[in-house]
Parts: C-alpha cells; sequence; structure tokens
C-alpha cells in the first residue's frame, strides 16, 4: 500500500504500471517537451528548460527527500515502481535539445524523431548503466537512486548529439 507522501517517487502510478515500469517513468518529460515544442516554446527560449528544469528537480528532490522512506515501504533500496529516477534522469537529456544542430528540430517529423531518440537512448543508458553511472548505486539512501539516472541522461545526450551530426537525430 503506498503512503499518502510516495506518489512523487512512483510518478503518480506510473511506476505501478507492467512491463517496464522504468519506460513508463521516461514518458513524462518527454510527452512535456513535445507539448511545449507543439505549443512554440522551442528549446532555447528559456522557459522550455526551465519546464524541464523544474521536473527535474522535483522528482530528484523527491527521491533525495524519501529515498529511506521508500525502501521502508517497498523493502528494498530501488524498488522497480519507484520511477521519479527516470522523470529525472530523462529531463537531463532533454535540457540540452537547444544544443543540437538546427536540423534535429528543424521540421516536426526531425523533432518527433529527436525526442523519440532522445527517450530510446535515455532509456538504453538506464538500462546498461555505463561507468561511473554504476558505481553510483551504492551512494546512500535515495542518492543511490538518483545519480546513476542522472549519469544516463548525460550520456544518453551526449548519443543524442552524435547522432544528430551525422544526420541520425
Amino acid at each position: 500500500m503506498e503512503t499518502p507522501r510516495l506518489p512523487l517517487l512512483t510518478v503518480f502510478g506510473l511506476g505501478r504500471l507492467r512491463p517496464a515500469p522504468g519506460t513508463w517513468g521516461s514518458m513524462p518529460p518527454v510527452v512535456l517537451a513535445a507539448v511545449l515544442i507543439a505549443a512554440g516554446i522551442a528549446p532555447g527560449s528559456g522557459w522550455f528548460e526551465a519546464a524541464l528544469l523544474a521536473v527535474m528537480l522535483v522528482f530528484s528532490g523527491a527521491c533525495i527527500a524519501q529515498g529511506d522512506l521508500a525502501e521502508a515501504v517497498f523493502g528494498k533500496k530501488d524498488h522497480g515502481s519507484i520511477v521519479a529516477d527516470e522523470t529525472a534522469g530523462q529531463c537531463v537529456t532533454l535540457l540540452f535539445l537547444s544544443l543540437l544542430p538546427e536540423a534535429a528540430l528543424a521540421t516536426p517529423l526531425a523533432t518527433a524523431n529527436t525526442l523519440l531518440l532522445s527517450f530510446l537512448a535515455f532509456r538504453a543508458m538506464d538500462i546498461v548503466k555505463p561507468w561511473p553511472a554504476d558505481r553510483t548505486q551504492k551512494l546512500a539512501a535515495g542518492w543511490g537512486v538518483l545519480i546513476d539516472d542522472l549519469f544516463a541522461g548525460f550520456y544518453a545526450f551526449l548519443i543524442v548529439l552524435g547522432a544528430s551530426h551525422i544526420g541520425l537525430g
């Protein structure tokens, strides 16, 4: 049973969805980015980054502040239902979209492809956890839940940046 203070950690229940709760938890920032872009709030506008940064900070803060409580409630450190870390990590990838070549966001199709690549690259990096992300899971409480996903978000951005420079993003 979920305590009233844990909805942020499960991203309002997305972490309870199966299969692949981390995939569900990674979706809200991508949907937010798509909605912002469709509304004319483009990467580099400041508003785009402020919205994603706010989401990242809220869910990062939830991981840090409620890590011990979540461990007690779920019976393990990084239970699959905790997906706030994925939400925060996906934001990292999207925060840097303004650094991509202009072609990556030039048309609706290019934007959709870039957002899809951002999502897939993040999921891959979150699952693989390249060094040093794999080491950070040993950190105490919520820090160990969160930091590897922030690394994954940065690694994913590097993949998107590289792909966009060779015309794949």
